[in-house]
């Protein structure tokens, strides 16, 4: 068995972590490749009598890497997505950061969860991602998103336009400072800080939550995922933000933009007590209060 190790930095506290993870994959007999964000820590890790190679991204994973484990916080996980793409690589997440929807699994926890990737003893969910298609080049390769396609305004622009269009069919016109269109997984993250709902990761749904509307009737929508989500943008200002999750581009207002949901999804990593329901009780402490 193989996996690779991908983190965006460690500290010192987490540098030992680290060490106790290489010790016990190698302790199981897992072969391990680590991300060239690691590099500055490869003597030390080899030091411990651990062998270990590096990988610099997408095309040096082939078929015989079996997991990734992701080191840090939820961000680090979107990242990680872009290194698996359609591989079908399982992602295992080490909450090394703070909130940690998607990497739940504690660092208190690096031993249980080797023991479980050693002996098969953990359960693998599917989410899907959000594609995006465009008129001009963006984002490289890599268009596509496991939480959320996001339209906003310049920071020194006032408020946006989007006129939105379902398989063609008008919508609705969104005044505001912009709009996500987020995934099922992603109804934890922007989503939720803009009073998006919550839903379901296996729900199949998109949901359309605009940013700050100048409209006090405009609310949040769900629609199938089945759905092409088309865009057109009026402003002040001639261009304006188009991101996926953490990356972001700045383009021009005429350009065409539509979404729809990606053809491949994504496998993560869980613990077999850490279900979808169990982690919204524990990260939003749901349950919590003295009168229950």
């Amino acid at each position: 068995m193989k996996v690779a190790i991908y983190s965006r930095g460690l500290d010192i506290e987490q540098h030992s972590q680290l060490l106790i993870l290489a010790q016990e994959l190698q302790r199981y007999n897992i072969a391990i490749i680590l991300h060239t964000s690691l590099a500055d820590h490869l003597d030390d890790i080899r030091s411990t009598g651990v062998e270990v190679e590096l990988f610099s991204g997408y095309h040096d994973l082939d078929e015989t890497v079996e997991c990734l484990i992701s080191l840090g916080g939820d961000g680090t996980i979107l990242d990680a997505v872009g290194l698996i793409r359609d591989k079908g690589v399982p992602i295992l997440g080490i909450n090394f950061g703070r909130l940690g929807f998607l990497a739940s699994i504690g660092k208190e926890e690096l031993s249980i969860a080797v023991d479980a990737l050693a002996n098969g003893t953990f359960v693998v969910d599917k989410r899907s991602l959000i594609h995006l298609d465009a008129n001009i080049p963006l984002f490289d390769d890599a268009s596509f998103a496991l939480n959320e396609f996001a339209l906003h305004k310049r920071d020194t622009s006032p408020m946006i336009k989007v006129h939105t269009y379902l398989n063609g069919e008008f919508l609705n016109t969104y005044w505001a400072d912009g709009l996500i269109v987020s995934t099922p997984t992603g109804s934890t993250g922007y989503n939720l800080s803009c009073n998006g709902p919550i839903v379901f990761p296996d729900s199949s749904s998109f949901l359309i939550t605009p940013i700050a509307p100048h409209n006090l009737n405009v609310r949040p929508i769900l629609v199938p995922d089945s759905n092409i989500i088309s865009f057109e943008v009026e402003g002040r200002s001639d261009q304006f933000i188009c991101a996926l999750d953490s990356r972001r581009e700045i383009v021009d207002k005429d350009v065409q933009l539509a979404v729809k949901k990606e053809q491949f999804g994504i496998k993560l990593v869980r613990l077999n007590e850490n279900s979808f329901l169990s982690t919204l009780r524990s990260k939003l402490t749901w349950g919590l209060d003295k009168r229950n």
